[in-house]
């Protein structure tokens, strides 16, 4: 007998929590080039194969929830309102993750992966990633369009607020302050639209 999908999605999601809290619990207490792939699956108690089929790589381990920002960035494109200018939406979402990754809980995370020149690639490929779909999400949901170059520009200066404001005294404030440059720099890409947005 089958399981519902629901419930097959929720064993799937239990399992993969699991396998990303063990990791980082490994990670932080042995320190992240001591620990193998095999260790986390050993002490996650699930098979390697398995492991694998939740995250391509080591280093997918420690950022878990990439996709899900990524989702969440190219969304504060898509789903905001007709009327609402794109540089808010996107500053409200980039407030949100900053508030999420700049807790006392992430800090010690953060700090593993300032340890370690893999992590900090990985960090690194999945920013420009990110921004990638962002300045796609960016010009398929503009009217009037703007140009490449400015999607990616704007998109790349999001990605780069997140991580600017996440390393400041006050993240908070860093967040606004560096959005008023991006609300700027966006306005004097489209001048005729700088009123508007």
């Amino acid at each position: 007998m089958t399981e519902p999908s629901g419930r097959r999605e929720r064993k799937k999601a239990a399992t993969r929590q699991k396998i990303a809290d063990t990791a980082r619990r490994l990670f932080l207490d042995r320190g992240y080039d001591a620990v193998g792939i095999r260790d986390v699956a050993a002490e996650a108690d699930v098979a390697v194969t398995t492991l694998f089929s939740h995250f391509a790589s080591k280093e997918a381990l420690v950022f878990e929830h990439d996709g899900e920002f990524e989702r969440q960035l190219t969304q504060a494109v898509t789903d905001r309102a007709p009327d609402e200018p794109i540089v808010p939406a996107l500053r409200r979402e980039i407030h949100a993750m900053v508030r999420h990754c700049a807790s006392d809980s992430a800090t010690p995370v953060w700090r593993l992966i300032d340890t370690s020149p893999a992590l900090r690639e990985y960090e690194e490929a999945m920013r420009l990633r990110h921004a990638d779909s962002l300045a796609t999400a960016i010009a398929a949901h503009l009217d009037p369009p703007r140009t490449t170059t400015a999607c990616r520009t704007i998109a790349r200066f999001a990605i780069d607020a997140h991580s600017l404001a996440r390393e400041a005294a006050d993240p908070e404030a860093a967040v606004d302050e560096i959005f008023r440059m991006i609300e700027a720099a966006w306005a004097v890409s489209h001048p005729v639209r700088a009123e508007v947005e």
